[in-house]
This record gives C-alpha cells, structure tokens and sequence, in this order.
C-alpha cells in the first residue's frame, strides 16, 4: 500500500541499500495489530501504550532495519522540557529515527515540533559518522499540500505517514483494487500514444 511501491520493493528484496528514508518507511502503516476498538477514541498516549506492548510487530511495520532506542525520550532545553514520543534507530540508513504520534489531522505546528527533535538530535545525539536523524510524523490524516507547504523545498528529513487501525472493508479493497486499474490503464494509454 506505499505511495512509492517500487523503491520500497527493491530495498525489501535487498537489491539496493535505502539512500532516502522514504526507501523504507511506509506509507499508510496498517496497524491493526495494536487491538484497538473501532468505536473508541484514543489519545496519543493509548497508541503509544498499544505500539510498546506490540513493539515487534510494529518495527516490522515500520520498515526494515529498525531498532527501539526509548520511549518519551526526555529532552531539556534552557529550563523548557519536551518528550519524543519513540525514538528508533535504523541501522541501514544509520541514523536516529524521532517518532510523534498524533491521533488528529495533522498540523504545521506539529511539523515544526518535530523539526525541533529532529535538530536536537542531529546537533547533540548524532556521532559524527551517523547520517542526518529522521523523523516521522504518525498521523490519522494529512494534507500533503500542508506538509510540502510547511517544509522546505528539497528536504529530506521529515515524513509525515498515515496510519490505519483496522484493515480496510472489502468494499474498500475493491475501491482501492479498481482505483489503482484505472492508473495503470491511465499509464499503458499515455505510453502506447
């Protein structure tokens, strides 16, 4: 179900080592297995709570190479504190991962707390041979025009990625199924012409 089917594929397959986190990171994440009740409403700590207690399920679901470094990672800036909800590292990309959880649409304000991670980490975490930390921003709903808006142009660090807890409806596979037909009939017409 990742919006870039084919680069996620050939690092799956281990044709390629990632160079871009959007390589491995999915996008939806299904998260079904964190037992959540459809009828409920949930705050971000009851994700958090269900993703540590599922904690390998969800680093397969998160992609490749994923290990857990802590959870509300405490970080104290001239008197203010601030908690990262999960922080991962990725041994194939060689950088911390920063993980916000948010259980309503997301918002530039919340891009801009995780660039605040992401640089707390880059500037005081990070070893001199490890890349540029990632972060991921794990929302319900997104605008990606607000997310290419809020970010500059060219980078690289922030993702923001849905996530779903329950597998879709068997009428929405078939929206889904005919969706992506139509795109590829879209495709096989523009390039016979």
């Amino acid at each position: 179900m990742s919006n870039d089917k084919e680069s996620v594929l050939v690092v799956a397959k281990k044709e390629k080592l990632p160079s871009d986190a959007k390589e491995i990171i999915k996008d939806p994440m299904l998260l079904e297995f964190l037992g959540l009740k459809r009828e409920a409403s949930y705050y971000e700590k009851d994700v958090e709570s269900a993703i540590i207690t599922h904690l390998q399920d969800f680093l397969l679901e998160l992609g490749n190479g994923f290990s857990f470094v802590a959870r509300q990672k405490r970080i104290h800036l001239d008197g203010d504190e601030f908690y990262v909800d999960l922080v991962c590292y990725n041994r194939l990309l060689q950088c911390f991962v920063t993980i916000e959880l948010k259980t309503k649409k997301l918002g530039p304000q919340d891009i801009g707390q995780l660039q605040m991670y992401v640089n707390y980490y880059d500037r005081i975490e990070k070893l001199p041979h490890e890349n540029a930390t990632i972060g991921i921003l794990l929302c319900v709903d997104k605008n990606d025009a607000v997310v290419k808006f809020t970010l500059p142009e060219g980078q690289k660090q922030i993702i923001a990625s849905q996530y779903e807890l329950y597998l879709p409806t068997e009428k929405q596979l078939l929206e889904e199924v005919n969706k992506e037909l139509m795109n590829f009939e879209e495709k096989d017409n523009y390039q016979t012409k």
